[in-house]
């Protein structure tokens, strides 16, 4: 007999799926599964014995797979493969950093956007995350970090996949994630990443909960931007800027725009030019990220000294912006790389 996983299900779920228990008994259990990480019913001594073993037969409680771990030089950035029941696998990456820890997850299996430079498109879109799984890649970055004596501090959903276009899970995965019951991690502990997904934005922005919104921008034009990602040709630049300043003002946060930088191809003064005349006047900053490089895309990383005069002239014309610290070159660290590398096998 197949039997229900209860992670990922809200108390309310709980309290419906083990009626005509009392109430107070699916507390008891949310409360081992998400606050303590009990995964056997077994070890649950606040439940009766003949309640334990009942619940054996009836439920599990089951995150994630591991299939592979590969840890950086450096000993800050640690890259996993995760594995689910129907043999899809995501990957999912811990960063240490001075100011704290974080996880950034998958939201999909395989990613449909088909950007020219990423490795996450290379195969499609296998399927969706579930809430379940969305919640449980970070309940095992969680486990994993305490285990070394750290906490998770925040959660970037910038892995595989595009995650407005998983939108129910991802609400429920945060709202879940946000309870007391569960983690109780504050909204602003969160970033969702896109790659702009117009009206999907202005639902996230109607959900009122006040997660870090981050785009992916890479490039100041229409045309640049269509050839690197296809999603431009349907939601242009001027209308993913006007959603991203409208999820500001709504939510009084600041959007983030994320910029790959790569050689040659959007990386010249004048690109920064023209990449602080579309954002001047909103509500954001830039994160410049160097490109890295992936075996299947004919793109190259661009030069330091074409780093460091992008970011000074964003800066010295209005524009704050950032230039990320590369982190994980070592362990496959572009999105998609290890579950490519390992399909392969």
């Amino acid at each position: 007999m197949n039997r229900k996983n209860l992670f990922g299900l809200t108390l309310a779920e709980l309290k419906s799926e083990l009626a005509p228990l009392p109430k107070f008994r699916a507390k008891q259990i949310a409360a081992n599964i998400y606050k303590h990480g009990v995964k056997n019913f077994g070890d649950m001594n606040d439940l009766p014995k003949t309640l334990r073993a009942e619940l054996e037969t009836r439920f599990e409680i089951k995150v994630a797979e591991l299939l592979t771990r590969l840890d950086s030089a450096d000993g800050l950035t640690t890259k996993f493969l995760l594995g689910f029941a129907d043999g899809a696998a995501v990957e999912i990456v811990i960063m240490r950093h001075d100011y704290g820890n974080s996880v950034c997850i998958s939201s999909q299996v395989g990613c449909q956007m088909g950007c020219a430079f990423c490795a996450s498109t290379l195969r499609g879109l296998e399927r969706n995350l579930t809430a379940a799984e969305l919640l449980g890649e970070i309940f095992f970055a969680d486990e994993f970090l305490r285990g070394e004596g750290r906490k998770l501090d925040s959660v970037v959903v910038m892995g595989t996949g595009e995650p407005l276009m998983n939108f129910d899970a991802l609400i429920k995965m945060l709202r879940l994630l946000h309870e007391d019951y569960c983690l109780g991690m504050s909204f602003r502990k969160i970033t969702i990443s896109t790659c702009g997904v117009v009206p999907v934005i202005k639902k996230l922005r109607d959900e009122k909960i006040p997660v870090t919104l981050s785009i992916s921008l890479h490039a100041p034009d229409d045309k640049l931007r269509s050839e690197l990602m296809p999603i431009n040709s349907a939601f242009g630049l001027k209308s993913l800027l006007a959603a991203g300043d409208d999820y500001a003002q709504a939510t009084g946060r600041r959007v983030t725009y994320e910029y790959i930088l790569i050689g040659g191809v959007n990386d010249t003064e004048e690109h920064a030019r023209r990449l602080a005349k579309i954002l001047g006047g909103q509500l954001a900053n830039v994160n410049l990220i160097p490109f890295n490089p992936v075996d299947e895309r004919n793109f190259r990383p661009p030069t330091n000294n074409a780093v460091k005069k992008f970011f000074h002239f964003l800066n010295t014309h209005g524009i704050g912006a950032t230039i990320r610290k590369e982190m994980g070159a070592d362990v496959n660290a572009a999105c998609g790389q290890l579950r490519a590398r390992n399909s392969a096998r």
